[in-house]
């Protein structure tokens, strides 16, 4: 199981890659593991503002659906419209080419709360 360097994490699986005050949003490699194969994804709508831990997008796979949270409070400036033909993109490459939304970082403080790679590894550790 993979865990990318350079990107911060929640306990709910999933990633931002900060830069600048836009962050790339997606979801980790443990969670796309526990999914299987995901045959569908429901992008947040460009504009939307979300809150952090708020629903951000549903992600399908073969076994559930499942939410996907707002890691940091943003506002959607694009979401992956690649994934609406190859929802497998996120099995594939989930902090690559499978990445979900980008935001427009409207609280900066919320950035704070996410772990790093390594607390990450530590976190998965106890599950």
């Amino acid at each position: 199981m993979a865990v990318q360097r350079g990107l911060l994490y929640t306990k709910d699986h999933e990633w931002a890659k900060v830069a600048g005050d836009t962050a790339t949003v997606g979801i980790t490699d443990y969670a796309q593991e526990q999914l299987g194969e995901i045959v569908f994804v429901e992008p947040p709508k460009v504009g939307k503002e979300f809150g952090v831990h708020k629903e951000l997008a549903v992600v399908e796979s073969s076994k559930a659906a499942s939410d996907v949270y707002c890691p940091i409070a943003g506002k959607v400036a694009e979401v992956n419209s690649e994934l609406e033909a190859k929802p497998e993109l996120i099995n594939e490459d989930c902090y690559g080419k499978g990445w979900i939304c980008k935001l427009k970082i409207t609280d900066k403080k919320s950035v704070k709360d996410l772990m790093d790679a390594k607390k990450y590894e530590e976190y998965l550790g106890t599950l």
